[in-house]
């Protein structure tokens, strides 16, 4: 059989079939819809031309059937397209019905997630780009340096008698030395970036009222984040203490308020003092401590670098300053290591100031609750923030 028609919806006119040995010729005119005029389409499905074999279908589109289907007021059949709309129409509301009783708390997740994620590459992008312009610079650095040390830029001049002292392997020095500073300064804009983000992450969690066992988390890799801070800065120290005493991996705001490389500990406990919690009065006691130990140890470490420059203004402007005065190179030479040997203390003190700063977190730390904790970090990285913020400002500035 080429097809087959719904018994129920099509009648078949007496003789309107004919068959050959090797052709089939179908009069569609002489089928006739006795009703409702509905051909089963997923049986069969011509178009008017379609041939099969030798046989052909003829005057498909004038047919009877097409006539009689156009007339049909009622069909037993459900159009395909209605069902589809109904079943989809179903599946909307299940949706809806399960977005409306969903748990908004998933829900909050995953927008957060989303947004750490979108934070996360804009903070890589900047790094990339840091990186990048980083190598750009130390790639011209390098270029100036090896220019220097061809030049012979390194020697002593101003010896009488036509005498002249070159201090042997000082480019390489040098460049080393210029290397790490510049190492150092890669790290602090990497760790500052990295701090951003943990001041970042403590605030929401202190906004949201996150729980003191949460809230211990982020303030702990706060603290732990310094502790890195102040590891970088030893090793800065031991490679040029020149560079750390001068801060200029600082901002020119934050290098106005620097002591010895850094902050005070004492000006800190003051600034967090306007700002935290009602203290207790053992809290009260344990700052108020704190701030006059961190008071006593800055002077005795001011008056120490007061010595050593006073020391050092002596022993280069003694009697004997060169060559040119007393005509001994060996004099001034043993000059200049006493001179070297005083300046040796200036890593000394640079420690030491670090590790007052380090010491007076720690305490700050265990005398605060976790909440006024947590506001202090805060508290902190916001001044400092306000301070680069000064700077910028300040250098934008418009001239006249």
């Amino acid at each position: 059989s080429i097809f087959s028609l719904k018994s129920s919806n099509v009648d078949v006119v007496g003789n309107s079939l004919h068959y050959d040995a090797f052709s089939t010729g179908i009069r569609a005119a002489e089928i006739v819809s006795s009703g409702t005029g509905c051909l089963d389409t997923g049986q069969f499905m011509y178009q008017k031309g379609t041939t099969l074999g030798n046989g052909h279908i003829e005057n498909w589109g004038d047919s009877g059937l097409a006539d009689n289907s156009q007339q049909t007021d009622t069909s037993t059949d459900v159009d395909t397209d209605d069902k589809n709309q109904l079943q989809h129409g179903a599946i909307i509301t299940v949706d809806q019905s399960k977005l409306k009783t969903g748990d908004q708390k998933t829900l909050r997740r995953l927008a957060q997630n989303r947004e750490a994620a979108r934070k996360s590459r804009l903070r890589k992008k900047a790094y990339v780009q840091q990186l990048e312009s980083s190598r750009l610079r130390l790639t011209q650095l390098e270029q100036e340096l090896q220019k220097a040390r061809q030049q012979g830029i390194f020697i002593v001049s101003g010896l009488s008698g036509g005498h002249g002292l070159s201090v042997s392997g000082n480019g390489e020095e040098v460049f080393d030395t210029v290397l790490a500073a510049l190492a150092f300064d890669m790290d602090y804009a990497h760790w500052l970036n990295e701090h951003q983000r943990l001041i970042n992450d403590l605030r929401s969690g202190l906004n949201s009222h996150l729980g003191d066992s949460e809230l211990r988390i982020l303030v702990e890799s706060v603290m732990a984040h310094y502790d890195e801070v102040f590891k970088l800065k030893s090793i800065g120290v031991k490679a040029d203490a020149f560079h750390m005493l001068s801060g200029m991996w600082k901002t020119p705001a934050e290098r106005c308020f620097m002591w010895l490389g850094g902050f005070r500990s004492s000006e800190l406990l003051k600034i967090l003092g306007n700002h935290l919690e009602p203290l207790t009065d053992q809290q009260l006691m344990g700052i108020c401590n704190l701030q006059q130990s961190s008071q006593q140890a800055e002077d005795a470490l001011s008056q120490g670098m007061e010595a050593l420059q006073q020391a050092l203004v002596d022993t280069l402007s003694s009697a004997c300053l060169g060559p040119t005065a007393s005509g001994n190179v060996a004099d001034y030479m043993s000059q200049m290591a006493i001179a070297m040997s005083k300046l040796a203390t200036l890593e000394n003190f640079l420690h030491q100031a670090d590790l007052l700063r380090h010491q007076t977190l720690q305490q700050m730390h265990r005398i605060l609750t976790t909440r006024q904790a947590a506001r202090a970090l805060l508290v902190f990285s916001d001044y400092n923030s306000r301070l680069r913020a000064l700077s910028s400002l300040w250098l934008a500035r418009p001239r006249n």
